[in-house]
């Protein structure tokens, strides 16, 4: 790689490295994560490059300069900033989603406990509550069991959430990973994921729930996505 492509490539992740960077701290904000767990990438506009989290850092030493940008092959690109930072033991899956989603511009991936407890327990997050109906079209679904290491986690994520409204899925034994239209909407995702997962526990211990109806869910869905708040642009789906 040449010297000019680094350039290139470090003008066009400038303000992605920020973005990814300042994105870390909702997850400690909102208690996704504890000690070094957990990431968020996202793809640069116009390249086949995504940018992470190094592996094993500290939330409150992240910054900019230290995130890594990699190819869609989950390769570090070297010359360019954080090259000589290992990057997040996730990247292969990242990687994988980036590949065969190419509507996807961002991964997150967190322990949160509510949502954790029920991918220990390989059971889907019912659509009970309308919030969850607007942010997730449904049910968010539990992915199979994988080991890391590999792209395993991508292509389970992959093959659950294809065809799918939901933006996050429950790996099983594992926890959630959460997709967006950019780093942002899949850290809201995340976030989202997380609440109604603790909501959902906290009404289950009350007594059975009772579910919407599809077509309620289907237009709670539509509005949400396509009419509220401030110049709305559709769902990922």
């Amino acid at each position: 790689m040449t010297e000019y492509d680094v350039a290139a490539i470090e003008a066009a992740v400038v303000d992605l490295r920020k973005q990814v960077s300042d994105l870390h701290s909702e997850l400690t904000r909102y208690q996704l994560v504890i000690w070094t767990g957990g990431n968020v990438s996202g793809r640069v506009p116009g390249h086949d490059l995504f940018v992470i989290k190094p592996s094993g850092v500290s939330y409150d030493e992240l910054a900019p300069e230290n995130m890594v940008v990699c190819d869609l092959d989950g390769n570090v690109i070297p010359g360019t900033l954080g090259s000589d930072r290992s990057p997040s033991s996730d990247t292969a899956a990242h990687a994988y989603v980036y590949r065969h989603m190419p509507h996807v511009g961002g991964v997150v991936h967190t322990h949160s406990t509510y949502a954790t407890a029920f991918a220990a327990r390989n059971e889907p997050i019912p659509c009970t509550i309308t919030g969850m109906s607007d942010e997730f079209g449904g049910e968010i679904p539990v992915g199979p069991f994988a080991i890391i290491g590999d792209d395993s986690i991508g292509r389970g994520i992959v093959e659950t959430l294809s065809g799918h409204r939901s933006r996050a899925v429950l790996m099983a034994n594992h926890g959630p990973f959460t997709i967006g239209k950019d780093a942002k909407d899949a850290v809201k995702a995340a976030v989202m994921c997380e609440d109604v997962a603790r909501t959902t526990h906290i009404a289950m211990q009350l007594g059975d729930l009772v579910p919407i109806p599809q077509d309620k869910i289907d237009a709670l869905f539509d509005r949400y996505q396509n009419v509220y708040g401030q110049k709305p642009q559709g769902g990922m789906a």
